[in-house]
Parts: C-alpha cells; structure tokens; sequence
C-alpha cells in the first residue's frame, strides 16, 4: 500500500521466528504481538499513530491519502466490506489450507480438517472468479485496498503454498488475471 501511494516510508525487518514480535518496542505498537504493525509519525494532528492490523492500516492509508478507496458512499463502503471479506474470510481460510497443505496435513490420519480447509479455499476463490467476471479489479475498473488486501493471500496460497491446483486456480481466468 505504500509503495502504491507514494507515502515516504521506512521498513523494519521483524523475525517472527525468533520471537521479535514479542519484544517491547513491537509491543508498543502492536500488542497483539503480530505483524503487520506500522508507526505513523505524521498521524491525526501531526502526532504519532501506532496502528496494527492490516484492514486497519490500509484503511487509514486510503483515508489519510484520499487514494484506493471510493469518495462515493456506496462505492467505499462496498470497498470495505471486500476487505473484511478477505479478513474474515481469505486470510484464516487460505491459512488454515495452507498450513495443512504444505507443513502438516501428510501426518494427520483424519483428512477432514485438511479437506474441509481446501473446500472452503476453492470456493472462496470461485467467490471471486465470479466477482471479478468481467471486471479488471474487484471493484470494477478501479484498483483499490480490496485489490490490495487480496491478492497477498491469492499469490501466497498458489506460490508459497503450492496449492492452486488443489483449489481449481488453474483453472480459472479471472483471478490469475
């Protein structure tokens, strides 16, 4: 997102494999102990603002900025309810598969997590075949934070993971496009 808007920024690598979440200056940020977590020093009244969550933070950027996000009422709000959809939908989902796909679904005797985590996964991304069916961005023509908030999950779910021939993304022609 802010590669996408242009706003200045400074990344900090963060090992979560070794707990770097989890120290206090992460903490102060986020006390979920999670990434993503940003760190606005030019926030609401020119003060600081700590913000963890990734709908959060793409929501406050679209806002801060006036970029990727509708100023038509029903336009945003719509936007928005695409981008709960992949946090309450498309991250657990694709995570859960993934993580059973490729790290330990082979040692589970018992394949209906395993299975029931995949189903879900492909039609999810059937959900959004169908959404995307004769649109260039979940919202039409007009690339915005829903896009945003997607497509991580999708590349991560078929690259990362593996797993696009077992979902049906193969298959499909508008979310590969």
């Amino acid at each position: 997102m802010l590669e996408e808007i242009g706003l200045p920024y400074e990344a900090h690598r963060i090992d979560t494999g070794n707990n770097e979440t989890h120290t206090p200056e992460f903490l102060s940020l986020n006390p979920v102990g999670k990434i993503p977590a940003i760190l606005d020093p030019d926030g609401p009244g020119g003060q600081p603002l700590a913000l963890f969550e990734s709908g959060a933070i793409l929501l406050y950027l679209a806002e801060k900025t006036g970029r990727l996000l509708s100023a038509d009422p029903a336009g945003r709000i719509e936007t928005i309810q695409w981008v709960f959809f992949q946090m309450a939908n498309v991250g657990p989902m694709f995570g859960q598969f993934g993580f059973f796909h490729k790290f330990v679904g082979k040692d589970y005797e018992d394949k209906r997590p395993f299975e029931r985590y995949r189903a879900e996964a492909e039609r999810l991304l059937n959900l959004l075949e169908m959404r995307l069916d004769g649109r260039s961005w979940i919202m039409g023509e007009d690339y915005s934070i829903a896009d945003i908030a997607l497509i991580g999950w999708i590349r991560h779910l078929v690259g990362y993971y593996g797993a696009g021939d077992l979902v049906g993304y193969t298959s499909m022609k508008n979310v590969p496009a």
